[in-house]
């Protein structure tokens, strides 16, 4: 076999084997997304997490300078990370309310005996029972909710890297596909058949 053909053969071997790779990369790529997709959902609806009937454009008013949600899962059920998103922005609006538009930084740490907040233990109000500060209720609470609300944005970010592998499995496939059609388009299904059958061009007599 001339260095030609054997070049051709190499080229035709690369070429499949290279598809081979797309293929089950693209194969493993979406069985993971489509696993990752399913946990997500399995793993939020254990929670029987239910919107509240305010959670939709409209169902709250507030004095509050924020943005309003405008998406909708009121009476809904959360299974998914986009309703799971959906509900953590309205528990952020819920929280606030509660701490009159004050986020975690905002506030102080404990009450004085007015009521007002400090961070000032001297300042603070004395609890009769253990004698420490009186931790300031409204900034423990936005600290569940933040708690609870990174939870549920956590499971819409891993549902889109779920679809992002899904997506990129499905491309690994296309190419791998696309290669292939390339590959026996240009050398056939056996190029060293095709080179070991060539018959040989005698040489110009003089």
């Amino acid at each position: 076999m001339s260095d030609a053909p054997k070049r051709n053969t190499l080229a035709w071997l690369g070429g499949v084997i290279a598809g081979l790779l797309l293929l089950a990369i693209g194969i493993g790529y979406i069985i993971i997304g489509v696993s990752g997709k399913n946990e997500v959902k399995d793993t939020i609806s254990q929670e029987a997490i239910v919107g509240t009937p305010d959670m939709k454009p409209g169902g709250i008013t507030t004095d509050l300078k924020v943005t309003l949600p405008t998406c909708d899962v009121a009476g809904k059920t959360v299974t998914t990370g986009t309703d799971a998103k959906c509900f953590a922005s309205y528990m952020r609006i819920h929280a606030l309310e509660a701490t009159k538009g004050k986020t975690y930084a905002q506030m102080g740490r404990y009450l004085d005996a007015s009521g007002n907040e400090t961070s000032d233990e001297a300042a603070a109000a004395k609890d009769p029972k253990t004698g420490r500060p009186v931790e300031n209720a409204a900034r423990n609470l936005w600290v569940s909710e933040r708690a609870l609300a990174t939870g549920l944005e956590m499971s819409f970010f891993a549902e889109r890297v779920a679809l992002f592998s899904i997506v990129t499995g499905i491309v690994a496939i296309v190419i791998g596909i696309g290669l292939w059609v390339i590959v026996f388009s240009l050398w056939g299904t056996a190029p060293w058949k095709a080179a070991a059958d060539a018959t040989p061009v005698a040489p110009p007599t003089t």
